[in-house]
């Protein structure tokens, strides 16, 4: 009889989550056909997205990214197919929302203003070569002349927040382009599917670990991958550089600890712990015995979450999703370190 835990597991198949990716595949798929791509490079006032956003546009008017609510997007999409880009070869700026009027018309608040660089996308090898860094998880910084139209790729730092991606001084614009977001899940229990969906929709490729693989078969189809080895190795492949989160949530101390030694010590930019304050203070103290530094368990974020007070699968994996996006923009968590202290 063939053993069950031999079967192998349903799984997702690897996809674009991050706007950087959606947005390089895009620009690849073009192929001979003639693009172009739009990015916010500076605005005055409330704007609907921040510099450095991105918008393409082929010729039979699909959309990838956008650059507002709406209705500049469709404005592009007008003046694209009337050709009244095609004529410069050269990437050049426009604006909206330079009168009140205007303001209205497009749908920014009141004394905004939207700036944005217009690039013809005609070859496609370039961003080919940046897609295959981008997914092998490297940071590449596209900087782009305006006075000659000539662009070069340059080595960047990568970080888990996306909050410094664009440059723009006038003459030339430096965009960052990383790879996607990572979230390692130990362990398929209920919180965690309710995690997955949230941190999909947040960009993250999500990987649920758990070498129970009954439990894991139960998650299917959610969009996580599903990885049956021991939570040491999984870290160790898949979450060890600033793009990524790890988060222990099995309640077994064997298999959540051989997770976060390895965490730990790497360099995710965030790991968290189920778990009580007490349970916390216990943990802290075996994996400093195992051989954590006393800075590398600081790092650990136990109670995992912001202190929102739900107890449910659900409420809890909110106040995970919540604390992942307040830790990668360096919010201030004063409420959770009050809650702690008390």
């Amino acid at each position: 009889m063939t053993d069950p835990s031999s079967h192998p597991l349903p799984q997702t198949a690897a996809e674009p989550v991050s706007d950087d990716e959606r947005l390089l595949a895009a620009i690849v798929a073009l192929g001979e056909r003639p693009g172009w791509l739009f990015t916010v490079a500076a605005t005055w006032g409330a704007s609907p997205r921040p510099p450095g956003s991105l918008l393409l546009l082929d010729a039979d008017g699909r959309e990838t990214g956008s650059v507002s609510g709406g209705c500049v997007e469709a404005d592009l999409l007008r003046r694209v197919r009337d050709g009244e880009f095609d004529a410069a070869p050269l990437p050049r700026l426009i604006s909206y929302g330079v009168d009140s009027d205007e303001a209205l018309r497009f749908g920014i608040p009141c004394g905004g203003r939207l700036d944005l660089l217009v690039e013809r996308i005609e070859d496609p090898a370039p961003w080919r070569l940046l897609e295959e860094r981008v997914i092998a998880r490297a940071s590449l910084r596209r900087r782009l002349c305006l006075t000659t139209g000539e662009a070069s790729l340059h080595l960047a730092a990568s970080t888990g927040a996306d909050d410094a991606i664009f440059h723009f001084d006038g003459s030339t614009a430096e965009r960052t382009f990383g790879p996607c977001l990572r979230l390692v899940v130990i362990g398929a229990v209920h919180i965690t599917r309710h995690l997955v969906p949230m941190a999909r929709a947040l960009g993250y490729r999500v990987i649920v670990c758990d070498p129970r693989r009954e439990r894991l078969a139960e998650l299917a189809g959610l969009g996580a991958e599903l990885d049956p080895r021991m939570p040491d190795d999984c870290v160790r492949d898949l979450a060890d550089d600033p793009r990524s989160a790890v988060v222990t949530l099995t309640h077994d101390p064997k298999l959540d600890e051989m997770a976060l030694m390895e965490a730990l010590g790497g360099e995710a930019f965030y790991v968290g712990a189920l778990g009580s304050q007490r349970t916390q203070a216990a943990r802290r103290q075996r994996l400093e015995d195992l051989g954590v530094t006393p800075a590398q368990a600081l790092r650990l974020r136990g109670p995992v979450g912001l202190p929102l007070g739900g107890r449910r699968p659900a409420e809890i994996a909110v106040s995970i999703a919540a604390e992942l996006v307040a830790v990668r923009h360096g919010a201030a968590l004063a409420g959770r370190e009050e809650a702690l202290a008390g």
